[in-house]
């Protein structure tokens, strides 16, 4: 009986110290592994993103409709900016001339159709009235009052000399833009961005994880050329002597 309980307490004794083994270990696993948030957070992203393509977008309906979440919709509203182009670039209209052809085309269906209804139906046809509400009007204003706001701010905080590196992004983007506008005029320039709004987000988004690592040596480069021109050219330039405000 001695023997037999000296062997049980030895097999329990062996069975404790491999729970204890297989805890460690595991623990240890899981110190020495990163979780995949850690990963993600590591892994370079266009632009220095944290979230999503489709939360960049705003995470509403212009975010679906950008990325294809609707192929309906995004067809939609692609074929009708087609149209549009079509009509003012190769057909050469006027927007006076448009408004004025789609107003006849509809009132000349209506009329038609309100004469046939009530000689079909012997009574008038009965026409909806259309009111724009009042909230999303205030709302669209106060949004636009905000970004002039906040353009006018940011123009002059460029214009103020105090960050030359913002000042010389500027300068080089509307030198660009004006380029541009040479080539075409404002909307065919509107179109291809709309065309492109449809096309490269959608397409980053499939193929992001191919295009980030592009992208961070191309920024790792761009880095290394502009510190390059800023220690040989930008700290050469003489600048004033910068003025602290007072306290009062």
């Amino acid at each position: 009986m001695g023997e037999h309980e000296e062997k049980h307490e030895e097999s329990l004794m062996v069975k404790l110290a491999e729970k204890i083994h297989g805890h460690d270990s595991s623990s240890d696993s899981d110190i020495d592994e990163p979780s995949e948030s850690s990963i993600k957070a590591k892994v370079f992203r266009l632009f220095g993103r944290q979230r999503s393509v489709h939360h960049v977008f705003g995470g509403g309906k212009s975010a679906d409709t950008f990325l294809w979440r609707n192929k309906k919709i995004s067809a939609g509203v692609l074929g009708v900016a087609t149209v549009i182009w079509v009509l003012f670039e190769l057909l050469e209209y006027h927007l006076l001339t448009l408004v004025c052809h789609v107003l006849i085309f509809a009132l000349v269906i209506l009329f038609l159709w309100s004469n046939a209804y009530a000689f079909i139906n012997k009574s008038p046809l009965c026409i909806r009235e259309v009111h724009i509400p009042k909230d999303p009007v205030i709302e669209f204003a106060e949004a636009l009052r905000f970004e002039t706001n906040l353009a006018f701010t940011v123009f002059r905080d460029i214009a103020s000399g105090r960050d030359l590196k913002k000042f010389l992004y500027v300068i080089a983007g509307l030198w660009i833009l004006s380029i541009v506008g040479s080539w075409c005029n404002f909307v065919t320039l509107f179109y291809i961005v709309f065309v492109l709004l449809h096309t490269v987000p959608v397409l980053y988004e499939k193929y992001e994880d191919k295009v980030d690592p592009f992208a961070e040596k191309a920024m790792h480069e761009i880095k290394k050329q502009y510190a390059v021109f800023n220690a040989n050219v930008l700290n050469k330039i003489p600048r004033g002597p910068s003025k602290e405000k007072k306290k009062d």
